[in-house]
């Protein structure tokens, strides 16, 4: 199982807001390119979204499902991404100081991505989910207003020096 750790500049309602809004997933998910639809219910558990990956011409139509959805804490989803497979992701999201560490997990739970083995698909998920939660960053800290400063705002700075 692959785990990824990042530190946001904002609270957890604001990672929960942008992870409510499936319209957004392709914004922050890494290899989801569009959405199709979204559940009226979404993000309720048992609600759908219906998204593509890939790059065009060659898009898979699939879709991710939630199946916990406990704000601010808590989010867990299946993934769909066919022919590779099936992916339960955790997202964990606590509070520290005026921000917040969100750690998303993710393993491979059916299809042919459960044949490669854990230590190779670790390796390609884990440098998945650290530009996810970079983008996630993006999102929820623009989102804050009191955001002391965005990872945005930094790495200008940083470019900068």
């Amino acid at each position: 199982m692959s785990s990824n750790v990042r530190v946001l500049h904002c609270t957890a309602d604001d990672v929960f807001a942008v992870i409510a809004n499936g319209w957004l997933f392709p914004s922050w998910v890494v290899g989801s390119s569009r959405m199709r639809e979204v559940d009226d219910a979404w993000p309720e558990v048992g609600s759908h979204l219906y998204h593509s990956f890939g790059v065009w011409p060659v898009l898979i139509d699939d879709t991710t499902v939630s199946l916990q959805w406990d704000p601010p804490r808590r989010a867990v989803l299946r993934a769909r991404g066919w022919p590779v497979g099936e992916a339960l992701v955790t997202i964990d999201v606590k509070p520290r100081g005026d921000g917040c560490v969100v750690r998303i997990q993710e393993e491979a739970v059916a299809g042919p991505g459960r044949l490669v083995p854990d230590a190779l698909m670790d390796v390609g998920l884990y440098i998945r989910n650290a530009e996810t939660l970079h983008r996630l960053a993006y999102l929820a800290e623009g989102r804050a207003l009191h955001a002391r400063s965005s990872t945005a705002e930094r790495e200008i700075a940083e470019d900068g020096e």
